[in-house]
């Protein structure tokens, strides 16, 4: 058993992304967590590292897909080394999930003229980690149980807090829920149509996430020609992925749109062709939610105190 990171190479490309398409292709969205499950380190939103600090990118679809998989309630994951300096060990039999990160290297080189110039060359590495729950020994609070969440209504409360930061252009009518670049603009139906509050969120969350696009924000531009094409199903796979990512940090329940049902195989065909767009798309997607996610802390710094009487 161990955890040596694996060098780079198209294999943890390919792992990372036939992981995604072997999801894809049960009809299982791996950004779909266990939202229902929690933890006293909070309602499993993030996967966390041993150190609480949560993943981001495509780590935290490939422990979401585990997670989900396994049944794991707890979101905390660690390597063999981080359990062992801890007095723990992992379960006989058990078997890791894979992780990856990205970094650099900076390498001095000649160019034509004869000068050095220095080139950063990037690569990305695989390591192994255990969910708490595969892990025997360690400290009581890493198995701790279930703590008290927002009620509810304060979840919604606070997440329609949030949408108003933005200040993005949202118009309610009709039945259709999108976002018109041209206009720079979100349509929505009328909040009374959505079977609950957490599906309007959601569905907004990944309007929103459409909404980040524009080229006076993120300006990203996969030159889509129109619905169906390759284009629009990269788009869609983020947004797809932001919206989940967005509802993790607002603990609100993603909705399962019937209508992306639909682009499953555009983007299985996506993933296929391009084994590293996986990881660009969740790296756009977290982008995105963090963009979005500003508004938030902005809005929360800007509240006022309590006078005191």
């Amino acid at each position: 058993m161990t955890t040596k990171p694996t060098t780079t190479n198209p294999d943890v490309y390919s792992r990372v992304t036939a992981r995604i398409v072997a999801d894809l292709e049960k009809g299982v969205r791996s950004w779909l967590k266990p939202w229902h499950a929690e933890h006293a380190a909070g309602a499993i939103n993030r996967p966390l590292r041993a150190n609480g600090t949560p993943y981001k990118g495509v780590n935290v679809l490939m422990l979401w897909s585990e997670a989900s998989e396994r049944g794991y309630i707890s979101p905390i994951w660690m390597t063999y080394k981080q359990a062992e300096e801890l007095g723990a060990h992992i379960k006989k039999g058990e078997h890791g999930a894979l992780v990856v990160y990205a970094d650099s290297i900076t390498r001095t080189e000649t160019d034509p003229k004869g000068e050095e110039v220095e080139r950063q060359i990037p690569f990305m590495k695989g390591y192994t980690v255990f969910n708490v729950e595969q892990i025997d020994g360690l400290p009581a609070h890493y198995y701790a149980q279930p703590a008290p969440r927002l009620e509810p209504l304060q979840r919604i409360e606070a997440a329609e807090a949030f949408f108003a930061a933005t200040g993005a252009d949202i118009h309610h009518g009709g039945n259709r829920a999108f976002y018109a670049p041209g206009l720079d603009r979100i349509q929505m139906p009328p909040f009374e149509t959505f079977k609950d509050a957490e599906s309007y969120c959601a569905t907004l969350a990944h309007e929103l996430t459409h909404w980040t696009s524009h080229s006076s924000r993120l300006n990203r531009d996969f030159s889509s020609k129109g619905y169906g094409d390759e284009g629009y199903a990269r788009e869609e796979l983020v947004a797809e992925m932001g919206a989940a990512f967005l509802c993790a940090d607002l603990g609100i329940t993603p909705e399962t749109r019937a209508d992306h049902a639909a682009y499953i195989a555009s983007w299985l065909n996506v993933l296929k062709n391009d084994k590293r767009f996986i990881f660009s798309a969740a790296s756009y997607a977290q982008k995105a939610a963090d963009y979005l996610l500003a508004f938030k802390d902005k809005s929360e710094q800007a509240e006022p105190e309590p006078v005191a009487a």
